[in-house]
Protein backbone atom coordinates (compact mmCIF):
# COMPACT_ATOMS: atom_id res chain seq x y z
CA UNK A 1 0.00 0.00 0.00
CA UNK A 2 2.70 1.95 0.62
CA UNK A 3 4.49 1.44 -2.60
CA UNK A 4 1.58 2.70 -4.27
CA UNK A 5 0.97 5.91 -2.11
CA UNK A 6 4.57 6.70 -3.48
CA UNK A 7 3.93 6.15 -7.28
CA UNK A 8 1.13 7.82 -6.86
CA UNK A 9 2.56 11.07 -5.39
CA UNK A 10 5.59 10.88 -7.92
CA UNK A 11 3.18 10.98 -10.66
CA UNK A 12 1.31 13.81 -8.93
CA UNK A 13 4.90 15.87 -8.64
CA UNK A 14 5.93 15.20 -12.27
CA UNK A 15 2.26 16.72 -13.70
CA UNK A 16 3.03 19.35 -11.40
CA UNK A 17 6.09 20.26 -12.77
CA UNK A 18 4.74 19.78 -16.13
CA UNK A 19 1.85 22.05 -15.93
CA UNK A 20 4.37 25.05 -14.84
CA UNK A 21 7.59 24.17 -17.80
CA UNK A 22 6.47 25.38 -20.85
CA UNK A 23 6.97 23.31 -23.63
CA UNK A 24 10.12 23.26 -25.41
CA UNK A 25 10.90 20.84 -28.55
CA UNK A 26 14.09 18.84 -28.88
CA UNK A 27 16.40 18.29 -31.97
CA UNK A 28 17.21 14.72 -31.92
CA UNK A 29 20.51 13.22 -33.30
CA UNK A 30 19.66 9.89 -35.44
CA UNK A 31 23.05 7.69 -35.00
CA UNK A 32 22.37 6.76 -38.56
CA UNK A 33 22.83 10.33 -40.18
CA UNK A 34 25.86 9.79 -42.29
CA UNK A 35 23.61 7.01 -44.20
CA UNK A 36 27.10 4.83 -43.02
CA UNK A 37 26.14 0.90 -43.34
CA UNK A 38 25.53 -0.97 -40.47
CA UNK A 39 28.67 -3.34 -39.47
CA UNK A 40 28.81 -6.38 -40.99
CA UNK A 41 30.57 -8.28 -37.68
CA UNK A 42 33.07 -8.83 -36.56
CA UNK A 43 34.89 -6.02 -36.66
CA UNK A 44 38.09 -4.79 -36.40
CA UNK A 45 39.75 -3.27 -33.01
CA UNK A 46 41.41 0.42 -33.63
CA UNK A 47 44.72 -1.37 -32.16
CA UNK A 48 43.69 -4.22 -34.27
CA UNK A 49 43.49 -1.96 -37.86
CA UNK A 50 46.67 -0.39 -36.84
CA UNK A 51 48.29 -3.51 -36.45
CA UNK A 52 47.36 -4.66 -39.92
CA UNK A 53 47.86 -1.42 -41.62
CA UNK A 54 51.67 -2.07 -40.93
CA UNK A 55 51.34 -4.49 -43.73
CA UNK A 56 55.04 -5.69 -44.35
CA UNK A 57 57.96 -5.36 -41.23
CA UNK A 58 61.13 -7.60 -40.24
CA UNK A 59 61.55 -9.91 -37.82
CA UNK A 60 65.47 -9.98 -36.32
CA UNK A 61 66.40 -13.06 -34.80
CA UNK A 62 69.77 -12.85 -32.51
CA UNK A 63 70.51 -14.26 -29.46
CA UNK A 64 72.64 -17.10 -27.46
CA UNK A 65 71.90 -19.10 -30.20
CA UNK A 66 73.41 -16.91 -32.86
CA UNK A 67 77.25 -17.61 -31.05
CA UNK A 68 76.20 -21.12 -30.39
CA UNK A 69 75.35 -21.96 -34.54
CA UNK A 70 71.86 -23.50 -32.80
CA UNK A 71 68.11 -22.83 -33.49
CA UNK A 72 67.20 -23.78 -29.95
CA UNK A 73 69.16 -23.76 -27.52
CA UNK A 74 68.50 -26.43 -24.44
CA UNK A 75 68.69 -23.39 -21.77
CA UNK A 76 71.85 -24.72 -20.15
CA UNK A 77 73.94 -22.90 -22.33
CA UNK A 78 76.61 -20.52 -20.04
CA UNK A 79 75.98 -17.17 -20.05
CA UNK A 80 79.44 -16.28 -21.25
CA UNK A 81 79.09 -18.10 -24.42
CA UNK A 82 76.90 -14.85 -25.55
CA UNK A 83 80.06 -12.67 -27.08
CA UNK A 84 79.13 -10.72 -30.20
CA UNK A 85 81.77 -9.51 -32.30
CA UNK A 86 80.69 -6.45 -32.00
CA UNK A 87 78.02 -4.42 -30.02
CA UNK A 88 74.45 -4.98 -31.91
CA UNK A 89 73.13 -2.16 -34.16
CA UNK A 90 69.45 -2.15 -34.34
CA UNK A 91 69.40 0.90 -36.28
CA UNK A 92 71.72 -0.85 -39.38
CA UNK A 93 68.89 -3.61 -39.13
CA UNK A 94 66.38 -1.35 -39.64
CA UNK A 95 67.34 1.05 -41.68
CA UNK A 96 68.31 -2.06 -44.14
CA UNK A 97 64.52 -3.07 -44.25
CA UNK A 98 63.15 0.07 -44.79
CA UNK A 99 65.15 0.35 -47.52
CA UNK A 100 62.87 -2.80 -48.67
CA UNK A 101 59.35 -0.81 -48.15
CA UNK A 102 58.93 -2.65 -44.87
CA UNK A 103 56.91 -0.02 -42.33
CA UNK A 104 58.67 -1.76 -38.77
CA UNK A 105 60.43 -5.01 -37.03
CA UNK A 106 59.90 -7.39 -34.46
CA UNK A 107 63.21 -8.18 -32.33
CA UNK A 108 63.46 -11.33 -30.30
CA UNK A 109 64.32 -10.61 -26.94
CA UNK A 110 63.70 -13.89 -24.89
CA UNK A 111 64.27 -17.06 -27.15
CA UNK A 112 63.45 -20.44 -25.87
CA UNK A 113 66.58 -20.49 -24.47
CA UNK A 114 65.83 -18.07 -21.91
CA UNK A 115 68.71 -15.86 -22.62
CA UNK A 116 67.70 -12.37 -21.91
CA UNK A 117 69.02 -9.58 -24.23
CA UNK A 118 68.16 -6.71 -21.97
CA UNK A 119 69.70 -6.26 -18.12
CA UNK A 120 66.62 -7.81 -16.73
CA UNK A 121 66.00 -7.96 -13.39
CA UNK A 122 64.16 -11.43 -13.19
CA UNK A 123 67.50 -13.92 -14.17
CA UNK A 124 71.10 -14.07 -14.25
CA UNK A 125 70.54 -15.60 -17.50
CA UNK A 126 70.76 -12.46 -19.29
CA UNK A 127 73.51 -9.82 -21.24
CA UNK A 128 74.61 -8.88 -17.55
CA UNK A 129 76.67 -12.03 -17.16
CA UNK A 130 77.69 -12.05 -21.00
CA UNK A 131 81.31 -13.24 -22.32
CA UNK A 132 82.54 -10.39 -23.33
CA UNK A 133 82.13 -6.45 -23.32
CA UNK A 134 79.95 -5.89 -26.05
CA UNK A 135 77.88 -8.76 -24.78
CA UNK A 136 77.46 -7.35 -21.44
CA UNK A 137 76.47 -3.73 -23.03
CA UNK A 138 73.77 -5.38 -25.44
CA UNK A 139 70.43 -4.11 -24.62
CA UNK A 140 68.21 -4.92 -27.31
CA UNK A 141 64.51 -3.75 -26.03
CA UNK A 142 66.10 -0.08 -25.74
CA UNK A 143 68.69 0.16 -28.83
CA UNK A 144 65.66 -0.96 -31.15
CA UNK A 145 62.97 1.24 -30.03
CA UNK A 146 65.61 3.92 -30.09
CA UNK A 147 66.22 3.33 -33.39
CA UNK A 148 62.76 2.61 -34.37
CA UNK A 149 61.90 5.78 -33.34
CA UNK A 150 64.52 8.20 -34.86
CA UNK A 151 63.91 6.15 -38.21
CA UNK A 152 60.03 6.29 -37.84
CA UNK A 153 59.06 2.78 -37.81
CA UNK A 154 57.07 0.54 -36.02
CA UNK A 155 58.91 -1.93 -33.39
CA UNK A 156 58.01 -4.60 -30.73
CA UNK A 157 59.97 -7.49 -29.51
CA UNK A 158 59.29 -11.15 -29.45
CA UNK A 159 59.32 -13.04 -25.68
CA UNK A 160 59.36 -16.87 -25.67
CA UNK A 161 56.92 -17.97 -22.90
CA UNK A 162 59.09 -21.36 -23.11
CA UNK A 163 62.02 -20.70 -20.81
CA UNK A 164 63.95 -23.76 -21.46
CA UNK A 165 66.57 -22.52 -18.44
CA UNK A 166 63.82 -21.81 -15.91
CA UNK A 167 63.45 -24.57 -13.02
CA UNK A 168 60.44 -23.21 -12.26
CA UNK A 169 58.49 -23.40 -15.71
CA UNK A 170 56.14 -26.39 -16.59
CA UNK A 171 55.23 -26.54 -12.86
CA UNK A 172 52.18 -25.74 -11.05
CA UNK A 173 52.97 -23.57 -8.71
CA UNK A 174 52.93 -20.82 -10.92
CA UNK A 175 56.13 -19.16 -9.67
CA UNK A 176 57.40 -18.94 -12.98
CA UNK A 177 54.65 -17.44 -14.52
CA UNK A 178 54.56 -14.90 -11.24
CA UNK A 179 58.34 -14.38 -10.91
CA UNK A 180 59.85 -14.83 -14.56
CA UNK A 181 57.38 -14.30 -17.55
CA UNK A 182 55.04 -11.45 -16.32
CA UNK A 183 57.59 -9.56 -14.71
CA UNK A 184 59.90 -10.30 -18.16
CA UNK A 185 56.87 -8.97 -20.39
CA UNK A 186 55.98 -5.90 -17.74
CA UNK A 187 59.87 -4.99 -18.29
CA UNK A 188 59.83 -5.01 -21.89
CA UNK A 189 56.21 -3.28 -22.18
CA UNK A 190 58.16 -0.48 -20.57
CA UNK A 191 60.30 0.10 -23.34
CA UNK A 192 58.15 2.17 -25.36
CA UNK A 193 53.94 2.91 -24.76
CA UNK A 194 54.09 2.92 -28.75
CA UNK A 195 55.23 -0.55 -29.63
CA UNK A 196 52.57 -1.65 -32.36
CA UNK A 197 53.21 -5.82 -31.51
CA UNK A 198 54.36 -8.17 -28.86
CA UNK A 199 55.26 -11.65 -30.19
CA UNK A 200 54.64 -14.77 -28.60
CA UNK A 201 55.54 -18.05 -29.81
CA UNK A 202 52.93 -20.91 -29.46
CA UNK A 203 55.61 -23.59 -28.08
CA UNK A 204 54.28 -25.28 -24.87
CA UNK A 205 56.85 -27.62 -24.89
CA UNK A 206 57.53 -31.02 -26.55
CA UNK A 207 60.46 -33.90 -26.70
CA UNK A 208 62.96 -31.52 -27.08
CA UNK A 209 64.94 -31.81 -23.48
CA UNK A 210 65.69 -28.96 -21.63
CA UNK A 211 68.36 -27.81 -18.71
CA UNK A 212 65.69 -26.80 -16.28
CA UNK A 213 67.67 -25.52 -13.94
CA UNK A 214 69.41 -28.84 -13.79
CA UNK A 215 66.75 -31.18 -14.52
CA UNK A 216 67.78 -32.44 -17.83
CA UNK A 217 64.47 -33.43 -18.88
CA UNK A 218 61.34 -33.17 -21.09
CA UNK A 219 58.34 -30.75 -20.06
CA UNK A 220 55.31 -29.58 -21.49
CA UNK A 221 51.82 -27.50 -20.49
CA UNK A 222 48.37 -28.70 -21.21
CA UNK A 223 46.19 -24.96 -22.00
CA UNK A 224 48.98 -22.29 -21.87
CA UNK A 225 46.15 -19.40 -21.90
CA UNK A 226 45.68 -20.71 -18.36
CA UNK A 227 48.77 -21.24 -17.64
CA UNK A 228 50.96 -18.11 -18.66
CA UNK A 229 47.46 -16.06 -17.32
CA UNK A 230 46.58 -14.48 -20.36
CA UNK A 231 43.93 -12.48 -19.37
CA UNK A 232 46.05 -10.37 -16.44
CA UNK A 233 49.45 -10.61 -19.48
CA UNK A 234 46.89 -8.39 -21.87
CA UNK A 235 45.59 -6.14 -19.32
CA UNK A 236 48.93 -5.67 -17.60
CA UNK A 237 50.58 -4.75 -21.10
CA UNK A 238 47.45 -2.96 -22.89
CA UNK A 239 47.53 -0.63 -19.93
CA UNK A 240 51.05 0.65 -20.48
CA UNK A 241 50.96 -0.02 -24.30
CA UNK A 242 47.30 0.54 -25.34
CA UNK A 243 48.44 0.07 -29.19
CA UNK A 244 49.89 -2.99 -28.75
CA UNK A 245 48.26 -6.32 -30.47
CA UNK A 246 49.50 -9.89 -28.49
CA UNK A 247 50.45 -11.96 -31.22
CA UNK A 248 50.00 -15.33 -30.19
CA UNK A 249 48.68 -16.12 -26.92
CA UNK A 250 46.58 -12.84 -27.01
CA UNK A 251 44.63 -13.95 -29.84
CA UNK A 252 44.20 -10.31 -31.10
CA UNK A 253 45.63 -12.17 -34.54
CA UNK A 254 46.34 -15.61 -35.73
CA UNK A 255 49.41 -17.32 -37.38
CA UNK A 256 48.15 -17.66 -40.94
CA UNK A 257 49.37 -21.65 -40.90
CA UNK A 258 52.33 -21.91 -42.22
CA UNK A 259 56.40 -20.19 -42.17
CA UNK A 260 56.47 -20.19 -45.91
CA UNK A 261 55.03 -16.66 -47.15
CA UNK A 262 51.87 -17.57 -48.22
CA UNK A 263 47.62 -17.50 -47.31
CA UNK A 264 45.22 -18.17 -49.01
CA UNK A 265 43.86 -17.20 -52.15
CA UNK A 266 40.39 -16.98 -50.35
CA UNK A 267 41.36 -15.29 -46.63
CA UNK A 268 39.16 -14.15 -44.27
CA UNK A 269 40.32 -11.93 -41.61
CA UNK A 270 38.46 -14.63 -38.66
CA UNK A 271 38.83 -18.27 -37.92
CA UNK A 272 42.07 -19.95 -38.18
CA UNK A 273 44.86 -20.84 -40.72
CA UNK A 274 45.67 -20.08 -43.85
CA UNK A 275 41.90 -19.24 -45.27
CA UNK A 276 39.92 -18.57 -42.20
CA UNK A 277 36.01 -19.48 -41.56
CA UNK A 278 33.57 -16.64 -42.39
CA UNK A 279 31.88 -18.05 -39.86
CA UNK A 280 33.97 -16.67 -37.21
CA UNK A 281 32.89 -14.91 -34.33
CA UNK A 282 36.38 -13.22 -33.71
CA UNK A 283 37.99 -10.92 -35.72
CA UNK A 284 41.72 -12.24 -36.27
CA UNK A 285 43.55 -11.18 -38.69
CA UNK A 286 46.25 -13.45 -40.04
CA UNK A 287 50.00 -12.84 -40.14
CA UNK A 288 52.36 -14.70 -42.45
CA UNK A 289 55.87 -15.74 -41.27
CA UNK A 290 58.81 -16.40 -43.15
CA UNK A 291 62.32 -17.10 -43.84
CA UNK A 292 64.32 -14.62 -45.73
CA UNK A 293 67.60 -17.06 -46.01
CA UNK A 294 68.07 -20.00 -46.82
CA UNK A 295 69.31 -21.76 -43.78
CA UNK A 296 67.26 -21.58 -40.03
CA UNK A 297 65.81 -18.13 -38.11
CA UNK A 298 69.25 -17.61 -36.43
CA UNK A 299 72.11 -16.73 -38.34
CA UNK A 300 74.40 -19.57 -39.69
CA UNK A 301 77.77 -19.60 -41.38
CA UNK A 302 77.62 -19.82 -45.39
CA UNK A 303 73.79 -18.97 -45.26
CA UNK A 304 72.23 -16.80 -48.21
CA UNK A 305 68.98 -14.79 -49.02
CA UNK A 306 66.67 -15.96 -51.07
CA UNK A 307 66.31 -14.17 -54.19
CA UNK A 308 64.24 -10.64 -54.28
CA UNK A 309 62.09 -12.12 -56.89
CA UNK A 310 60.75 -15.36 -54.63
CA UNK A 311 60.31 -12.25 -51.62
CA UNK A 312 58.40 -10.37 -54.00
CA UNK A 313 56.33 -12.82 -54.89
CA UNK A 314 55.79 -13.70 -50.98
CA UNK A 315 54.87 -10.63 -50.37
CA UNK A 316 51.94 -10.95 -53.44
CA UNK A 317 50.64 -13.98 -52.02
CA UNK A 318 50.24 -12.49 -47.90
CA UNK A 319 50.21 -8.72 -48.06
CA UNK A 320 48.16 -8.89 -51.25
CA UNK A 321 45.97 -11.58 -49.31
CA UNK A 322 44.74 -9.73 -46.14
CA UNK A 323 47.58 -10.74 -44.37
CA UNK A 324 50.13 -9.07 -43.00
CA UNK A 325 53.83 -10.45 -43.70
CA UNK A 326 56.74 -10.74 -41.17
CA UNK A 327 60.17 -11.42 -43.36
CA UNK A 328 62.74 -12.46 -41.05
CA UNK A 329 66.31 -11.67 -41.41
CA UNK A 330 69.26 -12.81 -39.16
CA UNK A 331 72.02 -10.43 -37.70
CA UNK A 332 75.57 -12.26 -37.77
CA UNK A 333 77.88 -12.51 -35.20
CA UNK A 334 78.96 -8.90 -35.62
CA UNK A 335 75.31 -8.06 -34.21
CA UNK A 336 74.87 -6.90 -37.82
CA UNK A 337 72.73 -7.69 -41.53
CA UNK A 338 75.50 -9.05 -43.84
CA UNK A 339 76.03 -6.79 -46.91
CA UNK A 340 74.25 -10.19 -48.99
CA UNK A 341 71.22 -9.17 -47.11
CA UNK A 342 70.92 -5.65 -47.43
CA UNK A 343 71.66 -5.90 -51.59
CA UNK A 344 68.34 -8.09 -51.52
CA UNK A 345 66.08 -5.70 -49.64
CA UNK A 346 67.19 -2.77 -51.41
CA UNK A 347 66.59 -4.73 -54.82
CA UNK A 348 62.90 -6.01 -52.73
CA UNK A 349 62.29 -2.52 -52.30
CA UNK A 350 63.05 -1.09 -55.96
CA UNK A 351 60.93 -3.97 -57.41
CA UNK A 352 57.98 -3.09 -55.24
CA UNK A 353 58.29 0.49 -56.10
CA UNK A 354 58.75 -0.30 -59.72
CA UNK A 355 55.89 -2.72 -59.99
CA UNK A 356 53.29 -1.54 -57.49
CA UNK A 357 54.12 2.18 -57.08
CA UNK A 358 52.68 4.13 -60.42
CA UNK A 359 48.55 3.61 -59.85
CA UNK A 360 47.22 3.72 -63.18
CA UNK A 361 43.44 4.80 -61.71
CA UNK A 362 44.21 7.94 -60.84
CA UNK A 363 44.84 8.72 -64.55
CA UNK A 364 41.62 6.91 -65.74
CA UNK A 365 39.37 9.17 -68.33
CA UNK A 366 36.65 7.53 -66.28
CA UNK A 367 35.58 5.27 -63.59
CA UNK A 368 31.90 4.59 -63.13
CA UNK A 369 30.16 2.16 -60.62
CA UNK A 370 26.72 0.60 -61.20
CA UNK A 371 25.22 1.31 -57.83
CA UNK A 372 26.40 4.14 -55.23
CA UNK A 373 24.76 4.81 -51.88
CA UNK A 374 23.11 7.78 -51.29
CA UNK A 375 25.24 10.18 -49.45
CA UNK A 376 24.75 11.23 -45.68
CA UNK A 377 24.78 14.64 -43.75
CA UNK A 378 28.33 14.89 -44.10
CA UNK A 379 29.64 11.80 -45.94
CA UNK A 380 29.30 10.58 -49.81
CA UNK A 381 29.94 7.30 -51.04
CA UNK A 382 30.99 8.45 -54.49
CA UNK A 383 32.66 5.84 -56.82
CA UNK A 384 35.43 8.80 -56.92
CA UNK A 385 36.37 7.97 -53.13
CA UNK A 386 38.22 4.98 -54.91
CA UNK A 387 41.06 7.14 -56.51
CA UNK A 388 41.25 10.23 -54.01
CA UNK A 389 43.98 8.51 -51.46
CA UNK A 390 41.99 8.84 -48.62
CA UNK A 391 41.47 6.03 -46.33
CA UNK A 392 38.68 7.06 -44.67
CA UNK A 393 36.40 7.72 -47.29
CA UNK A 394 35.00 5.48 -49.21
CA UNK A 395 32.66 3.54 -51.99
CA UNK A 396 29.30 1.74 -50.82
CA UNK A 397 26.04 0.29 -52.37
CA UNK A 398 22.46 0.10 -50.69
CA UNK A 399 21.40 -2.10 -48.15
CA UNK A 400 19.90 -4.49 -49.62
CA UNK A 401 22.73 -4.57 -52.79
CA UNK A 402 25.12 -6.82 -52.88
CA UNK A 403 26.48 -6.89 -56.19
CA UNK A 404 27.78 -4.10 -58.25
CA UNK A 405 30.11 -3.20 -61.10
CA UNK A 406 33.22 -0.72 -61.35
CA UNK A 407 34.44 0.17 -64.21
CA UNK A 408 37.62 2.18 -65.32
CA UNK A 409 38.09 4.08 -68.79
CA UNK A 410 41.35 5.52 -69.83
CA UNK A 411 41.09 7.34 -73.17
CA UNK A 412 44.29 5.25 -74.56
CA UNK A 413 45.49 1.47 -74.07
CA UNK A 414 47.00 0.49 -71.07
CA UNK A 415 49.81 -1.49 -70.10
CA UNK A 416 48.40 -3.02 -66.96
CA UNK A 417 49.66 -6.27 -64.46
CA UNK A 418 48.42 -5.46 -60.89
CA UNK A 419 44.35 -4.59 -59.40
CA UNK A 420 44.62 -3.84 -55.76
CA UNK A 421 41.33 -3.30 -53.71
CA UNK A 422 40.93 -2.56 -50.43
CA UNK A 423 37.30 -2.86 -48.27
CA UNK A 424 37.23 -0.50 -45.66
CA UNK A 425 37.56 -3.26 -42.86
CA UNK A 426 36.24 -0.93 -40.01
CA UNK A 427 33.01 -1.95 -40.85
CA UNK A 428 33.79 -5.74 -41.28
CA UNK A 429 34.86 -7.94 -43.97
CA UNK A 430 32.42 -8.73 -46.76
CA UNK A 431 33.45 -9.63 -50.20
CA UNK A 432 32.74 -13.02 -51.00
CA UNK A 433 33.15 -13.49 -54.41
CA UNK A 434 34.22 -11.14 -57.11
CA UNK A 435 35.84 -10.86 -60.85
CA UNK A 436 37.52 -8.83 -63.00
CA UNK A 437 37.86 -8.09 -66.76
CA UNK A 438 39.18 -5.89 -69.21
CA UNK A 439 38.59 -5.15 -72.78
CA UNK A 440 39.60 -2.81 -75.63
CA UNK A 441 36.44 -1.64 -76.38
CA UNK A 442 34.02 -2.03 -74.12
CA UNK A 443 31.80 -4.41 -75.62
CA UNK A 444 33.81 -7.65 -75.42
CA UNK A 445 35.57 -8.58 -72.77
CA UNK A 446 38.34 -10.93 -70.96
CA UNK A 447 38.35 -12.52 -67.93
CA UNK A 448 40.97 -12.27 -65.60
CA UNK A 449 42.78 -13.72 -62.74
CA UNK A 450 40.07 -16.73 -62.82
CA UNK A 451 39.41 -18.94 -60.12
CA UNK A 452 41.56 -16.56 -57.32
CA UNK A 453 38.71 -14.28 -56.99
CA UNK A 454 37.10 -14.71 -54.11
CA UNK A 455 37.90 -12.24 -50.50
CA UNK A 456 39.41 -9.22 -50.44
CA UNK A 457 39.58 -7.83 -47.09
CA UNK A 458 42.06 -5.36 -45.97
CA UNK A 459 44.03 -5.71 -49.17
CA UNK A 460 43.93 -8.07 -52.05
CA UNK A 461 46.31 -7.55 -54.96
CA UNK A 462 45.67 -9.60 -58.03
CA UNK A 463 48.44 -10.04 -61.16
CA UNK A 464 45.88 -10.00 -64.30
CA UNK A 465 47.34 -13.00 -65.62
CA UNK A 466 46.53 -14.84 -62.46
CA UNK A 467 50.39 -15.79 -61.54
CA UNK A 468 52.32 -15.20 -58.53
CA UNK A 469 55.26 -16.11 -59.84
CA UNK A 470 55.09 -14.71 -63.25
CA UNK A 471 53.33 -12.07 -63.98
CA UNK A 472 51.93 -10.68 -67.36
CA UNK A 473 50.89 -7.44 -68.41
CA UNK A 474 48.08 -7.02 -70.41
CA UNK A 475 47.06 -4.30 -72.65
CA UNK A 476 43.66 -3.23 -72.10
CA UNK A 477 41.44 0.15 -72.32
CA UNK A 478 38.64 -0.78 -70.01
CA UNK A 479 38.85 -2.57 -66.56
CA UNK A 480 35.78 -3.54 -65.01
CA UNK A 481 35.80 -5.55 -61.83
CA UNK A 482 32.16 -7.13 -60.06
CA UNK A 483 31.40 -7.88 -56.97
CA UNK A 484 29.40 -10.97 -57.50
CA UNK A 485 28.30 -11.23 -53.53
CA UNK A 486 29.10 -10.49 -50.12
CA UNK A 487 28.15 -10.54 -46.74
CA UNK A 488 26.41 -7.44 -46.85
CA UNK A 489 26.32 -4.06 -48.74
CA UNK A 490 30.04 -3.93 -50.14
CA UNK A 491 32.15 -1.13 -49.04
CA UNK A 492 35.55 -0.38 -50.97
CA UNK A 493 38.06 2.63 -50.19
CA UNK A 494 41.03 2.37 -52.40
CA UNK A 495 40.95 0.36 -56.10
CA UNK A 496 44.34 0.93 -57.76
CA UNK A 497 45.96 -0.99 -61.33
CA UNK A 498 49.14 -1.08 -61.67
Amino acid sequence: MNRLISICAFMALVAGLCAQQPFEPVTETFCYEDNEPAPVHPVPSRRQLMWQETEFYAFFHFGMNTCTDAEWGNGGEAEAMYAPSMLPDPKQWLAAVREAGMRGGIAVAKHHDGFCLWPTATTSHSVVNAGNAQGRATNIPAAFAAAARELGMKYGFYVSPWDLSSSYWGDATGRYVDSLFLPQCLELARYGSDQFEMWFDGATGSDHPGFYGGANTSRAIAVPATYYDIPNLLDTIHKIAPNCVIWGLGDEARWIGNEEGWAGETNWAMGDGESGDINGWKWRAGESDAKATDRGWFWHEGEKPKPAEELFRMYLETVGRNATFILNFPPDISGRLPEADVAVLKELGSLLSLRLGSDKAITAHSITASETRPRGRSRDYAVSNLTDGDKDTYWATSDTTLSATITLEWERPQTLTYLMLMEYIRLGQRIKRFSVETSMDGRSWQRRAEGSTTTVGYKRILPLCGNTSQPKPVEAKYLRVTIDDARGCPTLHTLSVF
